[in-house]
C-alpha cells in the first residue's frame, strides 16, 4: 500500500498577515506620556532692586521627607490645605490703595493684604514622594480655581460656565474664533483679580 503524503500548509501569506497585524497594532495602540505640570513662567524683567515683600503676604508650605505637611510652621492634614490657602488668598486685609473690595475673607491685618500681593511659597524635601507632591500642587491650584470660579460666576452669570470650564472651552481648538474672543477678556479679568503666584523653592536635602 502506498504511503500517504503529509499535507502541506501553505505559509505563503503568513508574512502578509503578520505585516497587517503589525500595522493594526501600531495604529490602534496609544502610549500614555507624562505631560508634567502646567506652569507658565513669568517673562524676564530687568529689575535693579527686588520688590519688598511683607512676611504676612507669604503663605509658606513645607513638605518634609516623611511626607508631612507644614503650613505656616504648623502640622496639618493635606485635606485642610485648600481651605487654608483660600482663606489666605481671599483675606483682603489691606487698607487704602491695597484694599480689596471683592475679597470675602476675614480681613485680618496679620494676613495677606490682597490677592495681587499674596504669594504661596512651596518647598519640599528631595525625598518627598511624588504622589504627595502632586497632591499638594493640585490642592493649591484648586484654591485659586475655587476663587476664580466664584468671581467668574458673579461677574458673568449669563455665560453659564465657571472659570475652569470657560478656560477649557477657550483652550479647545473646536471652539469658534468668535466664542474664544468673547471669553478671552472675561478670563483675563478674573485672572488679574486672583493671579496665580505660586513660588517653588529649591528642594531641601535635610528636613
Amino acid at each position: 500500500m502506498a504511503k500517504r503524503s503529509a499535507p502541506e500548509v501553505n505559509a505563503g501569506s503568513m508574512a502578509d498577515i503578520a505585516f497587517l497585524l503589525l500595522i493594526f497594532f501600531l495604529v490602534t495602540t496609544t502610549i500614555e506620556t507624562d505631560s508634567g505640570l502646567n506652569r507658565k513662567l513669568p517673562p524676564m524683567e530687568d529689575q535693579v532692586d527686588p520688590p519688598i515683600i511683607r512676611e504676612k503676604n507669604i503663605f509658606t508650605v513645607v513638605v518634609n521627607k516623611n511626607d508631612q505637611l507644614l503650613v505656616e510652621e504648623e502640622l496639618i492634614d493635606i485635606k485642610d490645605l485648600r481651605s487654608l490657602a483660600v482663606a489666605f488668598l481671599d483675606n483682603g486685609g489691606g487698607v487704602g490703595d491695597e484694599a480689596c473690595d471683592y475679597c470675602q475673607g476675614e480681613r485680618d491685618e496679620a494676613s495677606s493684604d490682597n490677592p495681587d500681593k499674596a504669594i504661596i511659597s512651596l518647598k519640599n524635601n528631595r525625598e518627598t514622594s511624588y504622589k504627595v507632591y502632586i497632591a499638594i500642587q493640585n490642592e493649591l491650584v484648586a484654591a485659586y480655581n475655587e476663587l476664580r470660579n466664584r468671581e467668574f460666576l458673579r461677574l458673568y452669570p449669563n455665560v453659564g460656565l465657571n472659570f475652569v470650564d470657560a478656560q477649557k472651552k477657550y483652550d479647545d481648538p473646536r471652539t469658534s474664533a468668535n466664542a474664544a474672543e468673547e471669553l478671552k477678556p472675561k478670563l483675563n479679568v478674573v485672572k488679574q483679580m486672583y493671579p496665580q503666584k505660586l513660588s517653588e523653592a529649591e528642594p531641601s536635602k535635610t528636613n
